[in-house]
């Protein structure tokens, strides 16, 4: 089964880039990514832009509406992502314990759809 793992911070609470602390956190982030290539689980991961290059799209009354940013209004972004395919949730949340932003944010997991399921 694979999930996805959601990465939300509060740029506020994250280690400042350059710091002692903003490399230590990085350097959990390679260690988990290492670890799931090496378990061979990992699927795909990336980081994101920040916040302030997104742009949310909806569509009302058959009109394509636009807004620049995310659409939550909350502290905690969506930071990255990572998919993995793992047996079950419990193998899911090993996995997701490793990530860095666990300690300053939370890290969501949710599985994903399977529209082609094999027959």
């Amino acid at each position: 089964m694979q999930y996805m793992m959601l990465m939300y911070n509060d740029p506020a609470l994250e280690p400042a880039y350059g710091t002692p602390e903003f490399q230590e956190m990085m350097g959990g982030f390679f260690a988990a990514n290492d670890r799931m290539k090496a378990d061979g689980v990992l699927v795909s991961g990336e980081g994101l832009q920040g916040v302030e290059t997104a742009t949310t799209l909806r569509i009302k009354a058959g009109k394509v509406e636009t807004m620049d940013g995310p659409f939550a209004e909350t502290r905690e972004h969506l930071g990255g992502f990572y998919v993995i395919d793992v047996p079950d949730l419990d193998a899911a949340l090993k996995y997701a314990a490793m990530i860095p932003s666990a300690h300053f944010g939370a890290v969501e997991v949710r599985p994903l759809m399977d529209y082609n399921p094999a027959g």
